[in-house]
């Protein structure tokens, strides 16, 4: 997708589903967009506690520091992609999020400039890659699984791409910025 595209996608200010945090971990994720090239992601660290080798935007928990969900965002994203604040320019927020683990998170979506330069933190980014848009926005994505698991069967969104397995809480929030670029493209 063009510039112009992206930013229209969220000139008109949708308030976002927000959700009561109650007893809920609070954290937020930048979903960085590029331009031309698609959905910037990382794959977590085999090393990390939790969540390791699984796909995710980056993000992390909302600290008393944090001004806001926004803050939170572009610090954990600094951090963890070595991306530059000044470089992200905010375009607003998907609706929140609340995992099977107990995280309210607060998606919160960022332009990137074409061409930028990330650099994954060793200890929690095993690798940076993008989504493209033309799978993104292909209507025939995401695919619908079964997993079986301790607690039983349950369904999940998971998106094709060659070398990652994207599924669960990242899954969901793509496909609700696919509607949300495919309702500006109408």
């Amino acid at each position: 997708m063009r510039l112009e595209e992206l930013r229209q996608a969220f000139i008109q200010k949708v308030e976002p589903r927000l959700l009561p945090a109650e007893k809920l971990r609070r954290a937020a994720v930048l979903v960085p967009i590029e331009p031309g090239r698609g959905v910037w992601l990382t794959r977590r660290s085999a090393r990390l506690a939790d969540h390791s080798g699984q796909v995710a935007f980056p993000g992390g928990k909302i600290e008393p520091r944090d001004a806001s969900a926004e803050a939170a965002a572009l610090r954990e994203a600094q951090e963890e992609i070595g991306l530059d604040p000044g470089q992200a320019e905010i375009l607003g927020r998907l609706d929140d999020y609340v995992t099977g683990t107990g995280f309210h998170v607060v998606p919160v979506v960022a332009l990137l400039p074409r061409g930028v330069a990330l650099t994954p933190a060793v200890d929690e980014v095993a690798d940076i890659f993008t989504l493209p848009f033309s799978t993104l926005l292909n209507a025939d994505y995401p695919l619908r699984r079964e997993v079986v698991a301790k607690t039983g069967a349950r369904q999940l969104w998971v998106w094709p791409h060659p070398d990652h397995v994207i599924w669960g809480a990242t899954a969901a929030m793509l496909r609700g910025l696919a509607a949300r670029l495919d309702r500006a493209a109408a």
